[in-house]
């Protein structure tokens, strides 16, 4: 039989600490929907009464299999558990479980509140104690454990013990610093652990700051730890919290986890990951980390030639699991790197089959070498490569011809008398033997400048005729800009990143002496990939 571990997320709560992140109610309730999809045990919604916005979570959200979790802090000294507002606005959330947050580490208990090490420990007995009496599912943060435990083991334990004694469900070690190395949060949990804290009531909640989160969290389950906390994509305040993205993989795919314990996230919902993963980027309007374990566009990516040769072979030489498991997938990029094997298996995965043999292999390999020499890069330009590589072969449609492009740039002051900028395009490209003159401005809808590669985006998808309905739900997603050569000489490369409505990404990529030139460039790219891939008859 194996041991059931509980999953806990708190994304709507720690990761709304990281700097630059503010959810909506609207996104807060969408990503507890993905979060209950997957199969988390306990989605911590964050702190009523605190904002109005979490507050409001709590009143919108509907019924969930995870259990609904309201955070707060144990009472204040001085006043009694049932008279203390704070915590009565966390349990008005009226949700079955209720985390408190309380010192565990005595610096922090004479120093920050300012009480006797007694009256903390008061506070924590009264507080869990109120819970269990109003019918709550009791959790316990012990802020500052592992800093506490080595200062004074003693007491941090006792703060554990009381919580348990009240009736709290979960006692949680809160590596609140994110200091703690791996080695030292494993001893210190077995020890928890020999010391009479019962392993299927304590849990780990670790933080980022020695990028030892996740193997802080799997060192507390190995040592006996049964509940793991940790944020969507490693969300938090500072460097951030244990990223569950990469720790739900681990958990399910790796040994001793594996075949020891289960947890509420299916093989098949963790299959869709990848897709969650992406989807919080995308509502805070972030681009996913590239190199992210498990999700990441190139966790799978394979790049040199040798690598992809023996993938081609058999992919567990290069991977340590199958990349559909999680939602995501192989990529084969090109580069100067690239021999046949990784060109044949791209050109595959482009739905292009070319014989091992042909000469068009060569001469694309060729080209993408010596467009690399003068500054492309196809690695991160797949859309871009797959455009080249059909050119080689005969099997790009000609579907219109630009045939001239301007942009200006304003500076000028409003009527505010505030000084503004205005980008203007202007677009003339040929199709079907007629030609099309598109102009288009930078304003967004609250009439700030979106900048003249925004102006040309929007007038080169103005009007392309018996085109026009394959490329409006089209989009700008991302904007990379990177000055190749140094000097007199600069090159610069632009990679953008497009998106449909069809929920497909796909990366082009220009090169040119003028900034503008380029970001034309992979902005054509852009369109004639969108194109060729919904068929498009040329």
């Amino acid at each position: 039989m194996k041991e059931r571990l509980y999953l806990y997320d708190t994304t709507l709560r720690d990761g709304q600490q990281t700097q630059g992140v503010q959810f909506s109610t609207a996104e807060k309730l969408r990503i507890a929907a993905a979060l209950d999809g997957l199969g988390i045990d306990y989605i911590e919604g964050g702190w009523p009464g605190a904002n109005p916005t979490d507050s409001a979570f709590f009143e919108e959200v509907g019924q969930t299999q995870a259990r609904l979790t309201a955070f707060g802090m144990t009472k204040r000294a001085g006043r009694s558990a049932e008279n203390d507002d704070v915590l009565a606005a966390v349990l008005n959330a009226g949700t079955g479980a209720v985390c408190l947050v309380g010192k565990s580490h005595d610096f922090h208990v004479t120093k920050a509140l300012g009480v006797s090490l007694e009256e903390n420990l008061d506070s924590i007995r009264a507080s869990m104690a109120h819970l269990v009496a109003s019918r709550r599912e009791a959790l316990f943060d012990a802020e500052h454990f592992f800093d506490g435990y080595k200062a004074n083991p003693g007491y941090a334990l006792d703060c554990l013990k009381v919580a348990l004694d009240a009736g709290a469900r979960w006692v949680v070690l809160c590596d609140t610093n994110g200091g703690a190395l791996p080695h030292e949060i494993g001893r210190i949990v077995s020890e928890v652990v020999a010391a009479g804290i019962p392993g299927e009531q304590l849990g780990i909640h670790t933080h980022n700051d020695t990028e030892n989160a996740v193997a802080g969290s799997l060192a507390a389950v190995l040592a006996g730890a049964r509940q793991v906390q940790g944020t969507l994509n490693g969300l938090g305040e500072r460097c951030g919290n244990a990223n569950l993205t990469s720790l739900i993989p681990t958990l399910l795919l790796k040994e001793p986890f594996a075949s020891q314990f289960e947890t509420g996230v299916s093989l098949e919902a963790l299959q869709g990951l990848t897709r969650v993963s992406r989807m919080l980027d995308d509502i805070l309007n972030r681009v996913p980390m590239k190199q992210a374990p498990y999700v990441g566009t190139s966790a799978f990516a394979h790049k040199a030639g040798l690598h992809a040769s023996a993938i081609l072979k058999d992919p567990s030489t290069y991977e340590h699991v199958v990349p559909t498991c999680v939602g995501n997938e192989r990529i084969i990029p090109m580069s100067n790197q690239a021999g046949q094997s990784n060109l044949r298996k791209r050109l595959t995965e482009a739905g292009l089959s070319v014989e091992k043999g042909n000469p068009a292999l060569a001469r694309i390999l060729e080209r993408v070498k010596e467009r690399e020499s003068e500054g492309y890069s196809y690695d991160t330009a797949q859309a871009s490569f797959e455009l080249l590589a059909r050119e080689e072969l005969g099997q790009l449609p000609d579907f219109f011809e630009v045939k001239r492009y301007r942009v200006t740039v304003e500076r000028r002051k409003n009527k505010y008398n505030k000084m503004v900028s205005l980008s203007e395009a202007v677009v003339v490209v040929k199709v079907d033997g007629e030609k099309k003159l598109s102009v288009s401005e930078s304003m967004d809808e609250e009439g700030c400048d979106r900048g003249p590669v925004n102006a040309l985006s929007k007038a080169l998808a103005k009007d392309l005729g018996p085109y026009q309905g394959m490329i409006d739900d089209m989009r700008l997603v991302d904007f990379k800009v990177r000055i190749t050569q140094g000097g007199t000489e600069a090159v610069t490369r632009v990679t953008i990143d497009s998106e449909d409505g069809k929920g497909r990404r796909w990366s082009t990529v220009g090169v040119s002496a003028n900034i503008v030139d380029a970001s034309f460039e992979a902005l054509l790219d852009a369109v004639r990939w969108k194109l060729v891939r919904d068929g498009a008859k040329g």
